[in-house]
């Protein structure tokens, strides 16, 4: 398997898949959370099984399929309901197919029957703390990414796991996304309220300090988002966006014309 991992807290290691994504595994004295699986195409359950022997509970900070089709090496998930609508759309057999491709562009072979593998309807997550013995895992709901976008707060360790929700790039133009401003608002009024001085996020190794995001928040100003030049990110998708270049080498790219449907709704 090509999984690396490195402990970055005692009984927390984020770990990255071979395709380049991260998920982070907190084991406590009885039992362990995993938040997030990855592509899937190596058995990330069987890895996990190397790093900790308690029993496992996978959280899904939101359905998007380089999150989530690692969950077909397990019998049960648990996601935000609001991000239930789209299943389909990114762990279905289309999305596999173009996942797989890619894995094999890469020289790398997918374990199992990756196109094939059930994946069971994720389990309901709700807002909770969830004790694992000596150490808790905190669920905090953000709408922003997706509808039903879930980060997770490690208080002993003042440890924020933000989802895509925050990352160095960030992108909050996918068709079920909120508007750059709705985003904004529950990032401002929900994650950066809380008590974490550290921050992991899915798509970097790297382990940041609180600042970067504050920074990031902070230069995501009324200017900086009328302002931000198109990019050529969500052509693919038929998707007109822009990107905003924020504070140490950080980028937001958006959906234009839901920014500028904001807008008008602010006018009047």
């Amino acid at each position: 398997m090509a999984f690396v991992s490195r402990e970055v807290f005692p009984g927390v290691w984020h770990i990255t898949d071979a395709m380049g994504v991260c998920m982070t595994l907190i084991a406590g004295e009885n039992a362990a959370v995993l938040f997030d699986c990855g592509y899937g195409i190596e058995n990330v359950r069987e890895y996990v099984g190397t790093l900790t022997d308690r029993p496992v509970r996978v959280l899904l900070s939101h359905i998007h399929h380089d999150h989530a089709l690692g969950a077909r090496w397990f019998s049960e998930t648990w996601m935000l309901p609001e991000d239930l609508p789209y299943m389909e759309r990114y762990t279905g057999l289309k999305q596999r197919e173009e996942v797989r491709k890619a894995s094999e562009a890469r020289g790398l072979v997918p374990e199992g029957d990756f196109l094939n593998d059930p994946i069971a309807v994720p389990r309901e997550l709700k807002e909770e703390e969830i004790d694992l013995g000596g150490i808790h895992v905190r669920v905090i709901a953000c709408p922003g990414h997706t509808p039903g976008s879930a980060a997770v707060l490690v208080p002993e360790y003042k440890l924020l796991l933000t989802g895509d929700d925050w990352n160095p790039c960030t992108w909050v133009f996918f068709p079920e996304a909120l508007g750059i401003r709705a985003y904004l608002k529950n990032l401002r009024e929900i994650l950066l309220p809380l008590a974490f001085e550290k921050v992991l996020c899915p798509h970097r190794e790297a382990l940041y300090d609180r600042k970067t995001m504050e920074k990031f928040a902070d230069a995501l100003t009324e200017e900086a988002i009328v302002n931000a030049p198109p990019s050529q990110t969500g052509e693919a998708m038929g998707i007109r966006t822009a990107a905003a270049v924020l504070p140490e080498e950080q980028v937001i790219v958006f959906d234009r014309d839901k920014e500028t449907a904001e807008r008008r709704v602010t006018c009047f």
